[in-house]
């Protein structure tokens, strides 16, 4: 919430990847309990509906690079996160309104786009490995 007036800077593709890295697709279960807490807060639309796949996207893609360790790595997957996130949701504007209706409105949004990608890099490069150290020994003294 306190990101919220900057738009589209937001932690939730960080948390996702470090997550994923630690957990690897256990990470899901916060991931959709985040998702149905949004759903309550700001009410359903085609915004939320592309949340039901847009973050799964992005825990594959973690997934699949869970064991990678470099900061710059993981910054560059969530930057390119931030791009392709725009195409993602006109999935849902394409299924609902059309093809014009959702390229309309992918092409509106690319500087936010732009902006989403910025921030999701900076965000992983710089926060990555301090959050995951903290994250492990958090779990393993509660393992």
């Amino acid at each position: 919430m306190v990101l919220a007036p900057l738009p589209n800077i937001e932690p939730v593709s960080f948390f996702v990847i470090v997550y994923v890295s630690v957990f690897g697709l256990k990470a899901l279960i916060p991931i959709y309990i985040y998702v149905l807490l949004e759903i309550s807060t700001w009410g359903l639309g085609y915004w939320s509906i592309c949340y039901l796949y847009v973050w799964a996207v992005l825990a594959l893609a973690a997934g699949c690079l869970r064991r990678m360790e470099s900061p710059l790595g993981w910054a560059v997957l969530s930057g390119a996160f931030g791009l392709c996130f725009g195409p993602l949701c006109a999935l849902t504007y394409w299924a609902a309104e059309g093809w014009t209706f959702a390229l309309s409105w992918w092409v509106s949004g690319i500087p936010f786009d732009l902006l989403h990608a910025a921030g999701n890099f900076a965000m992983a490069l710089i926060l990555f490995h301090p959050c995951k150290r903290i994250l492990l020994r958090l779990t393993n003294h509660i393992l």
